[in-house]
């Protein structure tokens, strides 16, 4: 209190007396009275001031001992946890163990501030209460982060076993990381309002749908996140396909309520676990668990080009080794039904009524054996060759097998493989391919229009 407001407070005092003495008719006996009163004011209020300073003293040196005491707990403790660490080969285990040893040396300070308070003479007890409530707040949220240090670390140290990335179990550590907070928040307010946590949690009841609206999202992605492991759904390393979602490539993170897919673009997409329950995707883990991934495309072929094979040209084909075995099996084949049936062709149209190969059959008949003697096909896979409805685009002939391995490099290299020879082997059958007329096409047209007409000319300049 300043000295202008002392003498305010006295000269009230002295006034009030002043009048009671006045009554009494003793002037001097009043004056007396009121310079006595003052002066027992002013030792009271030095009194006071000097108390309050030294509360005040205390209550400072007791947080800097607090504070004294943390230092030292993390320059005994911290620090040599942490050159031990680094000289493991500990990941992200050591940041945990690290915050897990920082947030338990955070405690020291409020201890010192939880036992000192009441020693300190002067303080009023409503300033005591209040310090001590802090303080046990602070150790409660400090011991809750704490904790969920500790569960990290449990959760990196199972990340190190092989079984981690098919049973993740990073969704049920977040839950873990919810239920503790949830019960720092109730244990903190309980603190500050001075009431027991029971009662607080007889209070939960009338907002149960209130919570129930507000971790709507935190209940569906905990009933997905066991959907997904009872069911070994998904796993680190999937390859899953989401076009939903625009999601095309490997999970690299699975948790409460988000499943990371970093796609082969290198971008990443982010896929409410909810979603992977109740819309559908692709995961590819079974194809590369099986060992091989399939072939399904087709080459599509002109119909104008598919023709019997005259008996020169099937001769022909006796050149390729792979197709000798079907060659025979088809003579056989073809001579016993024709003479089961009594049928020849006659001068005039011959082979008309008989049985004959076609180009395409045989083109067909030799993709099967170049697939069967491909070391890079799987034998253990579907392997056909089929032909497909025919198109104003031609006729597709599909190729559908299954290649030795699953990495994306060698299977384009394969694919790539097959279908460059037969691309070019094509032509031998007597076959083309169709392919919509391109501005090359339409210069030999109008070129082949050019030369025609100009022989047409020559033809007729002489008669005239």
């Amino acid at each position: 209190m300043t000295c202008a407001g002392r003498i305010e407070i006295g000269a009230r005092i002295g006034g009030s007396v002043l009048v009671g003495a006045m009554d009494r008719g003793s002037v001097l006996e009043a004056l007396i009275s009121v310079f006595e009163t003052g002066r027992r004011a002013l030792e009271r209020w030095s009194a006071l001031d000097v108390q309050w300073a030294n509360a005040i003293l205390a209550l400072a040196g007791l947080i800097l001992a607090g504070l004294l005491a943390n230092w030292l707990a993390k320059k005994l403790v911290v620090h040599p946890v942490e050159r031990l660490i680094d000289r493991t080969p500990l990941r992200n285990e050591a940041g945990d163990v690290r915050a897990l040893v920082t947030h338990l040396a955070n405690v020291v300070p409020a201890v010192f501030l939880l036992q000192g308070v009441p020693e300190i003479a002067g303080l009023p007890g409503g300033l005591v209460v209040v310090v001590q409530a802090l303080a046990r707040a602070f150790i409660v949220l400090t011991l809750a982060r704490a904790l969920c240090d500790l569960l990290e670390l449990g959760n990196d140290a199972y990340e190190l076993k092989p079984e981690a990335a098919m049973r993740p179990i990073k969704g049920y550590i977040q839950i873990g990381k919810i239920i503790v907070f949830a019960a720092a928040a109730l244990l903190i307010v309980a603190i500050l309002i001075g009431q027991s946590p029971v009662i607080l949690l007889s209070g939960l009841g009338a907002a149960a749908a209130v919570l129930m609206l507000v971790f709507r999202d935190t209940i569906l992605s905990l009933v997905a996140s066991v959907q997904l492991r009872s069911n070994d759904m998904l796993r680190v390393g999937d390859w899953i396909e989401m076009p939903q979602l625009n999601a095309d490539g490997d999970v690299i993170d699975i948790a409460l309520h988000t499943v990371k897919v970093q796609n082969f673009d290198k971008t990443v997409t982010a896929i409410p676990t909810a979603k992977l329950i109740t819309d559908s995707f692709r995961n590819w883990r079974h194809m590369r668990e099986w060992g091989g991934r399939r072939i399904k495309r087709a080459l599509r072929l002109d119909q104008t080009s598919v023709a019997f094979l005259t008996p020169v040209q099937w001769e022909a084909l006796r050149a390729f080794a792979i197709l000798r075995p079907y060659m025979a099996q088809k003579d056989a084949e073809i001579a016993r039904w024709n003479q089961c049936n009594h049928v020849s062709g006659g001068p005039a149209q011959p082979g008309v009524n008989q049985r004959q190969p076609t180009n395409l059959g045989t083109f067909r008949a030799y993709v099967a054996a170049y697939l069967k003697a491909h070391p890079r096909v799987s034998d253990q896979g579907t392997l056909l060759v089929r032909q497909l409805d025919a198109t104003e685009t031609g006729l597709p002939l599909e190729i559908y097998c299954f290649t030795t391995t699953t990495d994306w490099l060698e299977y384009e290299a394969i694919q790539a493989d097959i279908f460059d020879h037969l691309i070019a082997i094509v032509p031998r059958f007597g076959l083309r391919l169709f392919q919509r007329p391109g501005g090359f096409d339409v210069a030999l047209a109008r070129a082949g229009d050019r030369g025609q007409g100009a022989a047409a000319g020559n033809e007729i300049a002489p008669s005239s």
